[in-house]
């Protein structure tokens, strides 16, 4: 099942990566320890898109029939959309109906207009409303902006995005009006409340997206603190691919006889050819990497390293060879970041090459490979990174570099 091109080299075994800085694990008792950060069986990197057609959903509703206003639904409506995904089929009803929520499902099934359109809703019904919205990623937040704006165009509803690397003095001008949608990552966020520019105490809807993400990135105190500052009487959805111990001690404590909300279905798409690529010893992966890119059906690739410095530096060989990339990382300035991510999804630039910084929650359309040029560190990495490709129904394929 290995690729055109890995038929080509000897096989080796696969290298251990018990030398790598790892990260805390994210849930000790996640099952087989499978997201534990032991090494990952090449094996898993092996499965082949199904050609069988994909299952239906059938919807019980459409967003033509939820109980919502019609302004909310002509905008629904001037954006194409007629019936929702399975998430929105059925969060949207529940947190209309002004429950809590958890909501589990993977990257890519429409979880953002699952809580944006309840909101909004809300919101056109009592303008006194305000939302936050705390997320892992600036990207995700601005994604997240990107969305509401589509939906609210002309319905005097502000936001505004909170997030670490931007000019801090424009976003406290923004809090000033105290516009209804605040969407920040956590720590820009704590660091506004510290300077009293950001009052959380009228805040009675709170979303936390990507929550097992956060939690990854070592921000579960900060999260605490947050809830801690909203509302008493409030509305919480928790959004999540993964349920672990330590969202469920979030839940116990924050949440109020919450629905759960459950659409997973299998930890990878169905739409993504994945395959290893074994590269032979003696042979540069940079040169392994310019045959495959070479092939005309690699158009728009999304390639993943370990590292920051790795990411920099393969872009920057790959532009000397010829091919148009960019690079994208927590070290990178917000604006040169935000300037990658526009090239790439416009295809001004047919590679971009990024740390797990971009594997969750952005929505680039049209990736047609995402090439893992450095391990993941975990199996749960190595599912976000790969969700990149085979969207909207959509094949994708996922190659792995072994050596």
């Amino acid at each position: 099942m290995q690729t055109q091109m890995q038929s080509k080299f000897n096989a080796r075994q696969p290298r251990s990566n018990n030398g790598w800085k790892k990260r805390p694990p994210r849930n000790s008792s996640s099952k087989n320890g499978r997201f534990s950060g032991k090494k990952i069986d090449v094996r898993m990197f092996i499965n082949k898109a199904e050609v069988t057609t994909v299952e239906t959903y059938t919807a019980e509703h459409s967003f033509s029939n939820f109980a919502i206003s019609a302004k909310l639904k002509k905008a629904i409506a001037d954006r194409g959309f007629t019936t929702p995904t399975p998430i929105q089929d059925k969060s949207i009803p529940a947190l209309l109906a002004g429950h809590d929520v958890i909501g589990l499902a993977n990257t890519g099934t429409g979880k953002t207009a699952a809580f944006l359109i309840p909101m909004i809703d809300k919101i056109l019904s009592n303008s006194t409303q305000k939302v936050l919205v705390v997320v892992p990623t600036r990207e995700l937040a601005i994604q997240i902006e990107e969305d509401l704006l589509a939906f609210v165009k002309g319905m005097n509803i502000a936001s505004v995005v909170i997030v670490g690397g931007a000019n801090i003095h424009r976003q406290i001008m923004k809090l000033r009006p105290r516009p209804n949608f605040v969407i920040g990552t956590p720590g820009r966020l704590k660091d506004l409340i510290q300077r009293k520019n950001l009052d959380l105490s009228s805040f009675a809807n709170v979303v936390l997206d990507e929550a097992d993400r956060m939690l990854d990135m070592g921000f579960v105190n900060d999260m605490r603190l947050l809830l801690s500052l909203v509302a008493k009487k409030r509305q919480t959805m928790l959004f999540s691919a993964t349920f672990g111990p330590e969202i469920e001690n979030l839940v116990k404590q924050f949440l109020t006889d919450p629905q759960r909300i459950s659409i997973k279905t299998r930890e990878t798409s169905k739409q993504i050819d994945q395959d290893i690529v074994r590269v032979p010893a003696g042979e540069d992966k940079i040169d392994v990497l310019e045959k495959l890119l070479a092939q005309s059906h690699f158009e728009k690739i999304l390639v993943f390293t370990r590292t920051k410095h790795g990411a920099d530096k393969l872009s920057d060989k790959l532009c000397k060879r010829g091919f148009k990339s960019e690079a994208i990382h927590g070290n990178k300035a917000h604006n040169k970041r935000q300037r990658a991510l526009k090239m790439f999804k416009e295809n001004v630039v047919e590679i971009l090459v990024a740390t797990d910084v971009a594997a969750r929650g952005l929505d680039i359309p049209n990736v047609s490979h995402v090439i893992n040029f450095d391990v993941p560190t975990t199996y749960e990495d190595y599912v976000h990174r790969i969700g990149r490709t085979g969207r909207a129904e959509q094949k994708g394929t996922a190659l792995t570099f072994v050596d």
